[in-house]
């Protein structure tokens, strides 16, 4: 186009050279695309910038982007709704053996298991005076979502959750009602069995964070439509979390492929997912999700590598300030975008009439670029309120 300044006008219309050479020169300035090209990045370095200082640890600015457009978002219960401090309530034998056999039993065979459950019984056998040192534990295995088999002094054992129990075809009537008591009042239940029957159920406990609540009423008041608890838990105790967080729906006993399918589904619908977790069994879901947000300092090590984001320190009221923080920095970017075309554009028209110097368009142009760099850094004013 510049070319075209300089070289037509002379040539067709024998108009003076120098002048439209001049004016070929301020379009040529004008067009540089500094500002343009400067918007986007200085405006997600200020953005990723505040997020770590807030705690946020966002693995690049295309995942801050993407919390701009978050409609629903999935949350896991245990560690994340939920304090992951488990304590062990109740031990109810439901055989011959008593109590405190079952507890060493069950908490040996969750020797090698990583799950917050586990750690609940070894503190809890080690309070009681539990001794686990002669104990033979081998043959370990996990049964995803449900459980592990293993043997303890030479007997095989499962050790898992209701629905494990009902699949081995040993819930019975008994077994059921009892089972049924503990999980109605929001525990959740570890049952114990060997190849015939069922040998006991302990139940633990898990309180709810503070700060779940405020999590759930701020994601709404961002215009998030749909919060949805996915949990491996029990119906019971999951309707009752839900209950106590309000959240528009929840979704219980889930494997870690029944997870992967419910985030499918919430995409399908409100087209846009942010998903929270903590453990092995939440990564399939983390990758699927528009934005996968793992819990850092209680999070599994596969959960932290699947997620795109990490909350350092387990704050889940992070989670609202994190989508609160991709929308302005979407807002900002739009802004200067616009900025940097309608400059442009101004200066452009003005350049090709002659009505621009070329050092008005060097101010410009240079104007622009640090318009847009001072309101990419407004993003490091912004405050969790």
């Amino acid at each position: 186009m510049a070319i075209l300044i300089a070289l037509v006008p002379p040539l067709l219309f024998s108009l003076a050279f120098e002048d439209w050479l001049y004016r070929a020169l301020v379009l040529l300035v004008i067009a540089c695309p500094c500002a343009l090209v400067i918007s986007t990045p200085v405006t997600l370095v200020s953005a990723l910038a505040n997020a770590a200082h807030h705690g946020i640890l966002v693995k690049g600015g295309k995942h801050l982007e993407a919390l701009a457009s978050v409609r629903a978002v999935a949350f896991d219960k245990t560690g994340t709704l939920t304090e992951a401090s488990l304590t062990v309530t109740d031990i109810v034998p439901l055989d011959s053996i008593p109590a405190k056999e079952i507890l060493r039993i069950t908490a040996a065979a969750e020797l090698r298991s990583e799950h917050h459950l586990a750690e609940a019984l070894l503190r809890k056998a080690s309070s009681e005076g539990v001794e686990l040192t002669d104990t033979v534990t081998e043959d370990f295995s996990s049964i995803t979502g449900k459980g592990i088999r293993t043997r303890v002094d030479g007997t095989t054992y499962v050790v898992g959750n209701h629905q494990l129990v009902e699949d081995l075809k040993l819930c019975t009537p008994a077994v059921e009602k009892v089972l049924h008591d503990l999980e109605s009042r929001g525990k959740t239940v570890i049952v114990l069995a060997d190849e015939r029957q069922v040998l006991g159920a302990i139940a633990v406990a898990d309180r709810v964070r503070t700060a779940s609540r405020e999590a759930v009423r701020a994601l709404r008041r961002l215009g998030v439509q749909q919060v949805t608890l996915l949990t491996g838990d029990n119906p019971r105790t999951a309707a009752s979390i839900a209950a106590e967080l309000q959240v528009d729906d929840a979704k219980a006993g889930l494997l870690p492929e029944d997870k992967l399918h419910a985030v499918h589904d919430l995409r399908k619908r409100f087209g846009s997912v942010a998903m929270v977790g903590d453990g092995i069994n939440d990564a399939p879901a983390l990758a699927a999700a528009d934005v996968g947000i793992a819990m850092g300092g209680i999070g599994s090590d596969t959960a932290l590598k699947t997620a795109d984001i990490a909350l350092m320190n387990d704050n889940i009221v992070r989670v609202p300030f994190a989508l609160a923080l991709g929308k302005k920095t979407l807002q900002i970017i739009k802004q200067n975008i616009a900025i940097a075309l309608l400059t442009k554009g101004v200066f452009l028209v003005l350049g090709v009439f002659g009505l621009s110097s070329l050092w008005l368009a060097i101010f410009a142009d240079d104007g622009a670029a640090l318009l847009v760099i001072f309101n990419g850094l407004r993003l490091l004013r912004i405050k969790d309120s």
